[in-house]
C-alpha cells in the first residue's frame, strides 16, 4: 500500500492577450478497489467557472471557461491517493476463457461493441497477421497469449520520445519500428482487438521510485497503457512499453476506446494565428508527506 501526491501542472504561454475557449480536463485519478482517492484540487489562472461530467467511460471531465484575456493559463492539478495493488496479481480467469480462442456471453459481446472493433484501418491486413503469429494453435492459453502480444510489442518496437501529441497507427509503427508510449498502447490495443478481444486505451501516471522504467521521467510521468477484458478476470491491465502486467505502478485517469479521447488537457483560444509562443508541462509523482 503506497500513498502519493501527484502533482499535473501545464502552462500555455502567449505573446499577447489572448481569450481562452473551454477547456477539457482529464486529470482526476479513477478511483477502483485498488486505488483510493482522498483529494483532488484543481487550481486554475486565470479564474475560472468549473463543471463536472462523467463521461460514456465513467471518466470524470472538468470543463474550465473563463471570462477574461490573458497571455499566461495556468492548470495546476494535485491529487493525493493510496495505490494498492499486487506487483505480481492471479487472475482468476473462467475456465471457458481460459484458453484462446473463447466466447463471450451475449451481454458481453453487446456492452464490449466497438472495443472489439480496431480503431485504425488496416486493409492489408499486416496488423491482423502479426498477431496471428503469436497465437500457438486452438487451446492456447489465454493470459500467455496476452502477455506473448505485450511482450512482443515491446521486442519489436524501440521506445522514442515524442512531441507530437498524436498517436501513430499501428500499422505506421511496425513500419518504423518506433514509438512513444502512446504508439506502444495503441498497437497492442488494436492487435488484441484484430483477435476479438475487448480492449480500451487507457492514460494516468506512471509511478517509478526506482527511476529504471521506459518512460519515465523522474520518479514519475504521464503514460499511456491498455486493458483487455478477459471473462472471470474483468478489465486487466497490460503495459506493452514495460512489458508489465497488473497495475502496481499505474495511476489511471481516463480510459477511452481511442487514444484522442484520453488527453488530460485540450482546449482552444481566440487570438492571432502567431500568438502562441511556449507549451510547458510538469508532472511529479511521489511519496505523500507523513
Amino acid at each position: 500500500m503506497t500513498r502519493l501526491t501527484v502533482r499535473h501542472r501545464t502552462a500555455y504561454r502567449y505573446r499577447v492577450p489572448v481569450a481562452p475557449g473551454p477547456h477539457r480536463l482529464i486529470l482526476r485519478p479513477r478511483e477502483s478497489r485498488t486505488l483510493q482517492l482522498h483529494a483532488h484540487e484543481l487550481e486554475i489562472s486565470p479564474a475560472a467557472t468549473v463543471t463536472w461530467a462523467n463521461d460514456v467511460a465513467g471518466n470524470a471531465i472538468a470543463t474550465a471557461t473563463f471570462r477574461e484575456p490573458t497571455d499566461t493559463l495556468i492548470i495546476d492539478s494535485t491529487a493525493e491517493l493510496t495505490l494498492d495493488a499486487d506487483r505480481w496479481p492471479v487472475f482468476d480467469i473462467d475456465a471457458s476463457a481460459a484458453s484462446y480462442p473463447f466466447l463471450l456471453s451475449e451481454d458481453e459481446m453487446t456492452d464490449l461493441g466497438a472495443l472489439r472493433l480496431q480503431a485504425y484501418l488496416d486493409p492489408a491486413g499486416r496488423l491482423r497477421e502479426w498477431a496471428e503469429g503469436f497465437v500457438a494453435g486452438a487451446g492456447t492459453d489465454t493470459l500467455s497469449l496476452l502477455k506473448d502480444i505485450g511482450n512482443g510489442v515491446a521486442a519489436r518496437i524501440a521506445y522514442e520520445e515524442r512531441e507530437d501529441d498524436a498517436a501513430q497507427s499501428p500499422v505506421e509503427t511496425l513500419a518504423r519500428g518506433r514509438g512513444s508510449c502512446r504508439d506502444f498502447a495503441v498497437l497492442f490495443v488494436d492487435a488484441v482487438r484484430s483477435l476479438g478481444f475487448g480492449a480500451r486505451i487507457v492514460s494516468g501516471y506512471l509511478y517509478d521510485p526506482d527511476r529504471d522504467a521506459i518512460g519515465s521521467a523522474g520518479a514519475g510521468s504521464t503514460h499511456a497503457w491498455a486493458e483487455v477484458y478477459v471473462p472471470g478476470a474483468g478489465w486487466i491491465m497490460f503495459d506493452p512499453t514495460n512489458r508489465s502486467v497488473g497495475g502496481f505502478n499505474l495511476i489511471p485517469t481516463a480510459v477511452a476506446r481511442h487514444i484522442r479521447q484520453t488527453m488530460p488537457v485540450s482546449g482552444s483560444f481566440a487570438g492571432g494565428a502567431d500568438a502562441f509562443e511556449a507549451l510547458e508541462v510538469a508532472v511529479t509523482v511521489a511519496p505523500a508527506p507523513a
